[in-house]
């Protein structure tokens, strides 16, 4: 069977065309199937462009490590000020206090505390504390300092629970509140989070939270937030807080003031600087 030249350029474009089409089609699919999201609820959602907003974990963790001055200033003028170091994979933490006026004031020197994915430890002046009492506000404070900074990321984590309570006006500003609840198999009480997300910027300009650790559970705290841009992340690194009610009423007492200072992320830490 012969074919003139005009036939096979015809069926060499028809071929390229096919086996074009049969490499493109399952991509379109793919990239389609990873675009697709979905919400338990308007709560759900309305957390979720939050995070796109910010940055979410997967921007994040891009980031590999991140280094950081911590300082926490009381009304009373006492401070902790920390060089803080986290991994994001394996949520590995360490705080070194050049200040510590409010943790373990009792001790005069530099103390270190860690958390290297499997052990919290605490070290004073370069001396190990085995002190069970001491171990466990460790055991607080290495999770707690690595949650708020990845907090408005890990509330798309699983076992979190979303309610909408519905929209608010404060100070000529609307905003969207979002109840946030943790599932927990112990017995012990969980966390409680109200969001208030800016109408306009899709950002959490405040939120109540609760300490169930301490017992602070029927009055929250009001966080109130500012936040700068760092790697096409936002991150709240201003923040002022006290006690309030559930209406997000507080009273005239002094602010409790927390910043992230010089914030660094890619610094090639690896677990050897989060042993004892």
């Amino acid at each position: 069977m012969k074919f003139s030249i005009t036939s096979i350029i015809i069926l060499s474009t028809l071929l390229f065309a096919c086996n074009n089409k049969s490499k493109t089609e399952p991509k379109q699919e793919q990239k389609q199937e990873q675009t697709i999201q979905v919400f338990k609820n308007k709560g759900h959602e309305l957390i979720y462009k939050m995070s796109q907003k910010v940055g979410d974990y997967n921007s994040l963790s891009k980031n590999k490590d991140v280094i950081y001055t911590y300082t926490y200033r009381t009304p009373d003028g006492k401070a902790d000020i920390s060089t803080e170091k986290y991994i994001f994979n394996g949520e590995l933490s360490y705080g070194l206090y050049d200040q510590h006026q409010r943790t373990f004031p009792d001790l005069e020197g530099q103390i270190e505390q860690g958390y290297d994915g499997s052990e919290y430890w605490l070290k004073h002046n370069g001396e190990t504390l085995d002190d069970t009492k001491r171990l466990k506000r460790v055991a607080f404070n290495r999770p707690t300092n690595f949650y708020w900074f990845t907090m408005f990321q890990k509330l798309l984590d699983p076992g979190v629970n979303y309610e909408y309570i519905g929209e608010k006006t404060l100070n000529n500003i609307k905003y969207d509140v979002v109840k946030i609840t943790f599932n927990s198999n112990e017995e012990k009480p969980t966390d409680i989070y109200q969001l208030y997300l800016n109408k306009n910027t899709l950002l959490v300009d405040q939120f109540l939270f609760t300490v169930a650790d301490f017992g602070v559970m029927e009055t929250p705290f009001l966080m109130k937030l500012q936040y700068e841009k760092i790697e096409n992340l936002m991150i709240p690194t201003k923040r002022l807080y006290k006690k309030s009610t559930w209406h997000a009423d507080v009273s005239d007492a002094p602010w409790i003031e927390v910043t992230w200072s010089n914030i660094v992320f890619n610094n090639n830490l690896n677990i050897k600087d989060f042993k004892k």
